[in-house]
């Protein structure tokens, strides 16, 4: 019997963190190690990332990783999986280049990264793999064919359909598509994220066409805001710039060490002469454009920054034009909102895209229809995106025609197990859990840190100590009370003056019944202090006793 298993740790009902896990008699083949940004809730957190224990468990089993492409929320969790196993990365030369900058700034070493033709073909342990190029916002990205007895489980990623594409890098081929659908396709894998927009992606994808009349008209400076891996859209912003003549500076370092990746593989580069380097900068230059530009909310984040007049290189003056090419995605509503009312506040002209315009580069209602008319899989398995997008690609199948039954929507964890080509079930689940990434490292999974934090956002901490004879436990000194954020001691020395006896009472009651031990002194305390200052209060702080014991020598 031949089985197939096809699970996701990441990426459905959420925007980000996508991998996808496809086991075939027993051997794996992962598919991305992406991140995914916090909500606004989830303070200090980074990033969340999947939760790799199935695979750290089965990496015995795993035969390798594919990344089809170069965005964060694809490859950027890989490094913590490579730091629990050593298994081998597969894919293509520019993004090969980009996961070993990442492996070198966290010292991973002794890690494989094989570079895969766009179209081409691997096999993995007797496992034959075809690769196929995908038309996405970065270049060298592609989607995967896995081969099984019953036909290819195929996995297209992040997509759109462009026949206006010109750049091999970005090229796809439906070509390739069709060969595959009449050789058979078992499970067809297709992103959701924008499966209920209507019509194609392109090309309404394009920015050119909204923003040249700023490049043509204005003669100052130019400031374009940019995510870092979007490459279709830096170099549609560079051609302007060159078309009319306009130098370009690239405020970010790593943004210019992407560049050099691109220009290293031949895919573009920039006109001769029309670069000024970093170094040759200065903020009187006009007839300028100045590229800013980060990844996910940082790209908010410092324009912000140089928004509020706290950037070294930038001091915006009224003059300046802002265009925001980056649109908001999850994760970063607040920062954009902020950062442009700043702007604002600066005087400066703000040129912001319309999201209904200009389309990210995603696949909509008949990209995807197209992609499921040429590979007519026996079975459609949405992927990437909320719930709700899941649900709208769904519909696109069953529109077409598509059973019910042959239609599989999944949740994370949910194992969907084909038997010799059929689905027999889904109701395997894996208990996963979010790993919250915190800066090197990642919070414990009960999410007890975020408690702490949101309560000390909403209501503040009191601090309150003691000095007891080790001996004796006679309180010797304070109780001294130090309040952050819950009252203004000033106004309240009745309530500081009993939070202390209640700590100093409590000592003293529980030497008195014999009882008396440190931890548990201070838990006893925090519970009715907790109690006085909800009832005076209506806070809920977090409370924080502490009781120090001085051995005193007689």
């Amino acid at each position: 019997m031949n089985q197939v298993k096809i699970l996701a740790l990441g990426g459905l009902d959420e925007d980000g963190k996508n991998c996808m896990v496809i086991e075939i008699n027993q051997q794996i083949i992962v598919i991305e190690a992406g991140l995914k940004y916090p909500d606004v809730d989830q303070l200090g957190i980074e990033s969340i990332i999947p939760d790799f224990t199935y695979l750290i468990e089965n990496k015995d089993r795993i035969a390798g990783i594919f990344i089809t492409h170069g965005h964060d929320d694809v490859m950027s969790a890989l490094p913590y999986l490579l730091k629990n196993t050593q298994i081998p990365v597969y894919t293509t030369p520019l993004t090969a280049l980009m996961i070993e900058d990442q492996l070198k700034t966290q010292n991973i070493t002794g890690i494989k990264v094989h570079r895969i033709k766009r179209f081409g073909q691997t096999v993995l342990n007797g496992i034959k793999v075809k690769t196929f190029g995908m038309t996405h916002s970065i270049a060298d990205g592609y989607g995967i064919a896995i081969e099984t007895p019953e036909g290819y489980i195929v996995y297209t990623s992040e997509f759109i359909i462009d026949f206006d594409i010109r750049t091999e890098s970005f090229t796809c081929d439906i070509t390739e598509f069709a060969d595959m659908g009449k050789k058979g396709v078992l499970a067809l894998m297709t992103e959701s994220v924008s499966s209920d927009r209507e019509g194609f992606t392109s090309p309404r994808h394009r920015i050119t066409n909204e923003i040249e009349s700023t490049f043509e008209k204005e003669g100052g400076r130019i400031i374009v805001m940019l995510y870092e891996q979007n490459l279709f859209r830096l170099i549609e912003v560079i051609e302007l710039a060159n078309k009319y003549d306009r130098k370009i500076v690239f405020y970010n370092d790593s943004q210019r060490q992407y560049l050099k990746h691109v220009e290293k593989m031949g895919y573009y580069k920039i006109p001769v002469g029309l670069e000024v380097v970093k170094e040759k900068y200065n903020n009187n230059m006009e007839n300028v454009l100045v590229i800013v530009s980060a990844s996910g909310p940082n790209v908010f984040r410092t324009m912000h920054k140089i928004a509020m007049n706290e950037d070294s290189m930038i001091e915006l003056n009224p003059e300046d034009i802002v265009i925001i090419a980056s649109p908001v995605v999850p994760g970063t509503e607040r920062e954009a909102s902020t950062m442009e009312n700043e702007l604002y506040k600066e005087g400066c002209k703000v040129v912001s895209l319309d999201h209904r315009k200009v389309l990210s580069m995603h696949g909509s209602v008949e990209d995807i229809k197209m992609l499921i008319n040429l590979f007519k899989p026996k079975y459609y398995i949405p992927i990437k995106g909320q719930y709700r997008h899941l649900v709208h690609n769904a519909n696109i199948a069953l529109n077409m025609g598509y059973n019910a039954g042959k239609i599989v929507v999944l949740d994370n964890g949910q194992v969907a197990q084909f038997d010799d080509g059929i689905l027999k079930q889904t109701s395997t689940l894996l208990k996963l859990e979010e790993v919250m990434i915190d800066g090197n490292t990642h919070l414990d999974s009960s999410g007890m840190v975020l408690k702490d934090r949101e309560t000390l956002a909403t209501d503040g901490a009191l601090v309150v100590g003691v000095v007891v004879n080790f001996k004796t436990k006679e309180v010797i000194g304070g109780p001294d009370v130090q309040s952050r954020g819950v009252i203004y001691l000033k106004d309240a020395d009745y309530i500081v003056k009993e939070v202390g006896n209640i700590l100093e009472r409590t000592i003293v009651d529980m030497v008195k019944d014999g009882r008396y031990e440190n931890m548990a002194a201070r838990m006893e305390a925090k519970d009715k202090i907790t109690r006085y200052i909800l009832k005076e209060t209506g806070k809920r702080p977090m409370i924080l006793p502490a009781i120090v014991e001085l051995n005193i020598q007689e």
